[in-house]
Formats: structure tokens, sequence, C-alpha cells
């Protein structure tokens, strides 16, 4: 079917082999086979435009400020003074934005592998960036970010964020113990990474796996929750290693005062200050799959 062409077909999400969901495809907007992997982004009535990377529901307009918030504000709140960011894929620029309201933030290089989905996410996604792309702060790298991290001077950043696809295809060299080794040593001493873990209730050996990944190179490993209504499944897991232990355990007082002077206090639509606390307490169910 050629792009922007107006349908009323289905699409079939494919993560799972037996359960998942279906969209409403009102328009098709852009169907490419990249270098990487087939993207699909599609006008659908109920979450508006929606983008899938090899069958997988990746983002959706109605939905994306409750990833992207929680993602960015609370491991850039926890620290407390991160300058210099690193992101790894996040295409769609929604963390890249996230990351430019901080204003204490001075640099964020992001390096996304596949150029495809910038530029069709610029295109047909536009309002998930905003200006973040024309912010003189941000350096859009096009490329590979395992060979960007090996590359990396030591401790040259404050935090790292990865949003990548799950570990699979594309993906999967994100989730290695060289890549982890490495986003330990370009981290500075009060340093931290984030990584989308999966649903637990579905996907429980992505986070077991990637955290006892994580311990070999961080004190302090653990992951906090958000409700992503597109992510089938109950809560996501955000991966969390930290070089210490306390900044999961900041007050509510001191997040709040940290926003504020950050400049995002009062301008979220899921992250709250109580949301931030909350978050790191977590349900038995995936509490038993952390080391």
């Amino acid at each position: 079917m050629a792009p922007n062409m107006t349908t009323d077909s289905w699409i079939n999400e494919s993560l799972y082999p037996d359960w998942g969901q279906r969209f409403l495809v009102t328009r098709e907007l852009a169907r490419v086979k990249s270098d990487f992997q087939d993207i699909v982004i599609f006008e659908s009535s109920s979450h508006g435009r929606v983008m899938v990377l090899d069958g997988v529901i990746q983002i959706t307009e109605r939905d994306e400020f409750v990833y992207q918030e929680m993602l960015t504000h609370v491991p850039l709140l926890a620290h407390g003074s991160a300058a210099n960011v690193l992101i790894i894929g996040a295409g769609d620029g929604g963390v890249l934005r996230r990351v430019l309201q901080h204003k204490n933030v001075q640099r964020a290089v992001m390096v996304e592998i596949d150029g495809e989905v910038i530029r069709l996410c610029k295109e047909f996604l536009p309002g998930i960036a905003g200006d973040a792309w024309n912010d003189p702060r941000a350096d859009v790298i096009v490329g590979d970010g395992i060979d960007y991290v090996k590359r990396a001077p030591d401790a040259s950043f404050d935090a790292i964020i990865v949003d990548s696809t799950d570990p699979i295809g594309v993906g999967e060299v994100l989730f290695t113990d060289e890549f982890y080794q490495n986003c330990a040593r370009i981290l500075t001493a009060n340093g931290l990474i984030v990584n989308q873990c999966g649903v637990p209730f579905m996907q429980a050996d992505e986070l077991r796996e990637t955290s006892l990944r994580r311990r070999q190179f961080f004190p302090h490993v653990t992951a906090y929750v958000a409700a992503v209504p597109t992510y089938v499944g109950g809560f996501m897991t955000l991966g969390w290693a930290a070089k210490h232990a306390g900044l999961t355990t900041v007050p509510v007082a001191e997040i709040s005062a940290r926003a504020e002077a950050a400049g995002i206090l009062g301008s979220t639509r899921y992250w709250t200050p109580e949301i931030h606390a909350g978050a790191f307490n977590l349900p038995p169910y995936i509490g038993m799959h952390l080391p």
C-alpha cells in the first residue's frame, strides 16, 4: 500500500506469539525498509499517529509523554546536576526534547543508528521532538551507539539514557556486558544509566538478565516503573544502574526543588515528585527479578 492512503485495515503487533494488541489504521503515512528494520507510521483514531518497528509498537502521540517523561526526568532529577547527557537510540526525539528542558544540561549527545527513523519522525511525528533538533546544546549523531560508548573518553557523561527496542534485532547489542562496562567507564563518579527493560509480566527474563549484567559494573542496580498504556501487560520497567545507591531515595521535597530549579515543575503530564519517589517501590512480582 502506498503511503498517505486512507484505509480501514488493522495492524497487529507481533511482539508476543500468543497475545497482543491491534490498531485500526485510518491512514498509512510511511512504510520503509531501512538498512536496520521495517518502519511503519500510521494514523489511528484512538492514539493519533503511531510508529511501528519490525512489527512492534514503539510510540504513539497519545501516550508517549508517560514513557518519555519517566525515562528522562527521573534519572536527571535524581542525579541533580547532570550537565552532560548521552542518549542512545530515541530516534523520535522525545527523550532529547525532555533532556533539553533541564536548564542545567549543557550538552546532550544523541546517537541513533537508523537515520530513517529520525527522518520519518521529523516528517510525520514532529510534535514529539518539537524544537529539540535545533537546540544548540544538542549533538545528534546517526551512528552506532555501541561504537560511540567504546570510543568516548572516561568520565565524559553524567547520565546515559538508552531508549531502544527490545533485545532482539537492532537493539540486541545494547544489552551486552561490553556495552554496560563501557557505560560505567564513561560515566562520572556520580553517574547513572537507565534503559527500558520491558513489561515484566510478559518479559521477566529481560529485566532479570539485564539487571544481572549491569550488576557486574555498577554497585547499585534496581528498576522503577511507569504505566504506559500502549506497552501492554501492566507496568513497564525502566532499568537503573548507578555508582551510588542514594540517588533513588532523594526526598520528595528535594526532588521538587530540583525540578523547579531545572524548569520542569508543573510542565509534565505524568511525572510528579511523588510519582518519582513512588516509582521505585516495586510490586513483589517485579522486585523478585532483581539481583
